[in-house]
Order: C-alpha cells, then sequence, then structure tokens
C-alpha cells in the first residue's frame, strides 16, 4: 500500500488554507464592474440569478437541518425559481429562521466571503464553496437543480485547482461581489411583486403568518441585510 507523502499534505495545507497576494485595487473594481453588468441588465440577470437561488434555496437547506427540522429536498428551476422543502414543527423559531434564511443568505455569504478575501485566504474561500455545493447537491431533487450545482461546483473547483493566484482573485472577487450586488436584487423583485398583487405565499408573507406581523416588516429585514452586507463587504473588498 502506497504511503501518504508528508510533504505533500503540508504543501495543500498550505495552499487551500495559507493566504494569497493581495490583488491591485484596479482589478478589485473591475470585478466589481463585471459582477454589477451581471446583475442589472434583465437579459443577463435571468441567467445569472441561478447562482443567487443556488444560494437563497441552500440558506434554507441550511437553517432547516441546523434547527433540527429534516429536510426533504431541494429544486432549482430554470425560470430561477427555487423549493426546498423540510418537515418539522409548522411553527416556532426553527420554522421561522429557515423561513428567514432564504433571501437573506446570498448578502450574507458575500460578507462572509469578503471577509475572507479581506484576509487574503482566495483558494479557501474557493474550496469551501465547492464543499457546500458538494453537500447541496446531495440534496437536489430534480435533473436541471443538479446540472446547475454540478456545472457551478466545476467552475469553482477547477479555478481553484487548475489556475494561478491572479485568475483565483479575479474569480472569487467577481463572486463574492456577485453575492453582494445580486442578493440586493431579488428583495425589490419581491416588493414590486407584492405591489402588483403577486407572491401572495412568498417568504416575507409566510414569516408575517408565524410571527402575525405584516410582511413589510420582514421585507424590510431583507432590504436591511442585503444593503448592510453590501455596504460591509464593500469595504472589506475596497480596503477601506
Amino acid at each position: 500500500m502506497a504511503s501518504i507523502d508528508p510533504a505533500s499534505l503540508g504543501e495543500l495545507w498550505d495552499r487551500v488554507f495559507g493566504s494569497q497576494p493581495e490583488p491591485d485595487q484596479w482589478l478589485v473594481i473591475v470585478t466589481a464592474v463585471v459582477a454589477l453588468v451581471a446583475v442589472v441588465p434583465h437579459v443577463l440577470w435571468r441567467l445569472t440569478r441561478n447562482a443567487i437561488t443556488i444560494a437563497h434555496e441552500g440558506g434554507h437547506g441550511l437553517i432547516a437541518l441546523v434547527t433540527g427540522r429534516r429536510l426533504d429536498g431541494i429544486r432549482l428551476h430554470s425560470d430561477t425559481s427555487g423549493l426546498t422543502v423540510s418537515r418539522g414543527r409548522p411553527t416556532g423559531i426553527g420554522m421561522i429562521l429557515t423561513a428567514a434564511a432564504g433571501y437573506t443568505a446570498p448578502p450574507l455569504l458575500g460578507l462572509g466571503g469578503a471577509w475572507l478575501l479581506s484576509a487574503h485566504h482566495i483558494t479557501l474561500l474557493l474550496w469551501l464553496a465547492t464543499a457546500l455545493l458538494l453537500v447541496m447537491l446531495v440534496m437536489i431533487r430534480n435533473a436541471y437543480g443538479a446540472l446547475t450545482v454540478i456545472v457551478t461546483g466545476a467552475v469553482f473547483l477547477l479555478i481553484s485547482w487548475l489556475t494561478g493566484p491572479e485568475v483565483q482573485s479575479a474569480f472569487a472577487y467577481t463572486a463574492v461581489w456577485f453575492l453582494l450586488l445580486g442578493g440586493v436584487r431579488p428583495a425589490f423583485e419581491l416588493q414590486s411583486r407584492r405591489r402588483g398583487g403577486g407572491a401572495g405565499d412568498s417568504d416575507a408573507d409566510q414569516l408575517g403568518r408565524l410571527t402575525h406581523t405584516p410582511p413589510l416588516v420582514w421585507l424590510l429585514f431583507f432590504h436591511a441585510v442585503s444593503l448592510c452586507s453590501l455596504i460591509g463587504g464593500g469595504r472589506w473588498l475596497l480596503d477601506l
């Protein structure tokens, strides 16, 4: 049986958990512009929003497990909608936290990513993202959802394994900017749908029924989390 080379393990450890060179300021700004372009135009948003849906439904699923609920599965659809089904008490703190996790997950993931990048842990961020996507894949229950998660995870893995620090930095900063910027738009979209009489069973409406508060309270909460995450994460990324 072949033995494991301690030197190779040490090299892998340093590669993943070590720090990488800080990118130039111009690269950070360019990646922010690229992410903004991926979020603002509707024609691009219809495609890129799939990544936000992955984070949204992953947030529901993760908090459901953390709060002791039974996660039955996650579905991602080609229209960028998604559905996470969990079982447990229909009321209580576990259900409230699970329902609140969807719209808050993308911006909070972006905030966490910005913190890692500010500490120059670029490769670690890419590997953590790959690991989270792999865990999520186990709970996906439809073909489109599985394909979306596999492709996204493969991109993160290939970038982290096959490219150098410059490419990793550009990709990681773009991804984190996208989560921060893309995490803001869904709450405004929900607000627009509710104003038009739609989205009667949205996360905000469910939370309103669970907590006996107006759904507007939860919509404002989603706005607060996403905007505060963008401001805080942006300051970390720009090293302000």
